[in-house]
């Protein structure tokens, strides 16, 4: 079956996405510039003494790239320019921090005084053994994430990712068993309030960062951009068999 011609619309944003991904910073392998044997003999000669500025304009390359290069050859810089001016300060002397560290005996002004206690209302004010926060609440309790799931207070271990559980989690687990690792929970109408084991599917995550992907385009670009997808997945099914 012939695919139908894309609309006007998704035209443009495929020919959006071509131009985005083909700029400068998204350059394939095929147009990466490979290194010639003269540009390699050239590195030999220059690296060992020729600082980071100067290599760049004469091979008119990154320095991570001439970086990455020298090290696959095996280049190493000069003890001569380790010592000179251009090199890093660390490099010309890799014991650089030594007058700043502390000294074997050195004894730390504060030895002995554990408890020491602050001045002024230092004491009124320090939280008292067993006290909460003023945003504590108990076990039971619920609350909306920032992500706008209603979530349950399930422990009081002080660790809010493990102490607070999404609500549909809850009934998914109570129902269905734990969500298998590499998959999450989605609302089929994507109304988070409607916390119904019908309203709930398993799905990979995967397929949620697809989803959550086209979401900014206009309905008729989405449902071709799923279109395609169904397509890809179809042919790449066809051809494992």
């Amino acid at each position: 079956m012939r695919a139908s011609k894309l609309s006007a619309l998704a035209e443009a944003a495929l020919e959006n996405a071509r131009a985005r991904t083909s700029g400068p910073g998204h350059a394939t392998k095929s147009q990466r510039r490979i290194w010639t044997d003269q540009e390699e003999i050239d590195l030999g000669r220059l690296y060992p003494d020729t600082p980071m500025p100067n290599l760049m304009e004469y091979f008119q390359r990154p320095d991570h790239a001439i970086y990455g290069k020298a090290a696959s050859m095996g280049l190493k810089r000069s003890d001569n320019y380790l010592a000179s001016e251009h090199a890093c300060r660390l490099r010309r002397n890799s014991d650089a921090g030594a007058a700043f560290r502390f000294q074997k005996g050195f004894t730390p002004w504060n030895k002995g005084m554990k408890g020491l206690q602050a001045g002024g209302r230092a004491a009124e004010t320090q939280f008292k053994k067993g006290s909460k926060p003023g945003n504590w609440l108990p076990v039971g309790s619920t609350r909306r994430s920032k992500d706008g799931y209603l979530q349950r207070k399930i422990t009081d271990t002080g660790y809010p990712p493990r102490d607070w559980v999404a609500l549909h989690t809850l009934l998914w687990e109570e129902q269905r068993g734990p969500v298998p690792p590499g998959h999450c929970l989605s609302f089929k109408d994507g109304n988070k309030d409607n916390i119904e084991l019908d309203n709930l599917e398993l799905i990979t995550r995967a397929e949620r960062m697809r989803r959550n992907t086209i979401h900014r385009y206009p309905p008729e670009l989405k449902e071709t951009i799923r279109l395609l997808s169904k397509l890809k997945r179809t042919i790449e099914t066809t051809d494992e068999k």
